[in-house]
């Protein structure tokens, strides 16, 4: 009976303290909805496809908003001629001194690379582009697109491979985003004043409808009432006492060394534009560049 009541406390203790989080791998509507121009959603089985035509584009919204964890979208972007669209998978803060982190995808005549845009937002404040290739195309099949967020880092993530990290420099005078509960996001709009070839390129309206493709909704994060006050948000969202978030775990401060290897890689063979560089827009080179690793 002795052996019984030890094994029962142990199993409680053991549940108690298992890593947390709100795990949810779901189908479009039970996650998000359409935010504007309804009537160019395509449902298709677990399919669904944004359209673009010279009416109107098409996005999404979470219906909850989250602070820390990773969501994960699946996408096909627009095939052939995409020059002059964007298709965007972002996280949001509201109001003008919001925090942001952007993935957006910008089209190319047929042949060209799709590009990858990043930039991080915070306190309002963005300029914080990055720009590179892919190493397959984006347009033939689903890959995935993450975005990892926890009180250390932002990191950027195509197919689990880490393509930025944006981390914690708050000893160093430097804002972070940790403060503000941020809705997932999604839409496909055109931008040809600037998205192609920094605008040379136009959209071709002859090749309309422009269609991203959509699949794999996940979000695994804590998620926050639009009720609770920031200071609430904040200590439901951290680990303390017998709640431990995965996202908290000393694992996830750092980069493993294998993906250390693999931002190297991607940075080295694939950015085509990073911020940090660009001494015609800063001729006084950012705060966080001169402190980041990679």
């Amino acid at each position: 009976m002795a052996v019984f009541l030890k094994m029962s406390v142990f199993l409680n203790f053991f549940v108690s303290v298992v890593m947390v989080g709100l795990v949810s791998s779901a189908k479009f509507d039970q996650l998000y909805e359409p935010s504007w121009a309804m009537d160019h959603f395509i449902y298709e089985g677990e399919l669904l496809k944004l359209k673009l035509d010279n009416y109107s584009g098409a996005g999404f919204a979470s219906k909850s908003k989250y602070m820390f964890g990773k969501v994960t979208i699946q996408i096909k972007l627009v095939e052939g001629d995409s020059a002059g669209t964007v298709t965007a998978f972002y996280m949001s803060s509201d109001g003008p001194n919001r925090n942001e982190f952007d993935f957006e995808f910008l089209g190319n005549t047929t042949g060209e690379p799709y590009l990858i845009q990043t930039n991080v937002y915070v306190n309002g404040v963005g300029n914080r582009e990055q720009r590179m290739n892919l190493w397959f195309d984006p347009t033939m099949d689903f890959h995935s697109y993450s975005i990892l967020w926890n009180q250390r880092k932002v990191m950027f993530l195509v197919d689990e491979t880490p393509i930025r990290v944006h981390r914690n420099m708050e000893k160093k005078g430097i804002p972070f985003p940790k403060d503000q509960a941020m809705g997932v996001y999604s839409s496909i709009w055109n931008a040809d004043d600037w998205a192609t070839q920094g605008g040379r390129v136009k959209t071709d309206w002859t090749h309309a409808p422009f269609i991203a493709t959509y699949k794999g909704f996940e979000i695994d994060a804590c998620d926050s009432p639009v009720s609770m006050t920031v200071a609430d948000t904040a200590k439901k969202c951290s680990s303390g006492g017998e709640r431990t978030y995965w996202w908290d775990e000393p694992t996830m401060s750092e980069l493993s060394l294998h993906q250390s290897h693999q931002l190297l890689w991607v940075r080295a063979n694939h950015m085509v534009y990073d911020y940090c560089t660009d001494t015609a827009r800063f001729p006084v080179k950012p705060l966080e560049c001169e402190h980041h690793r990679h």
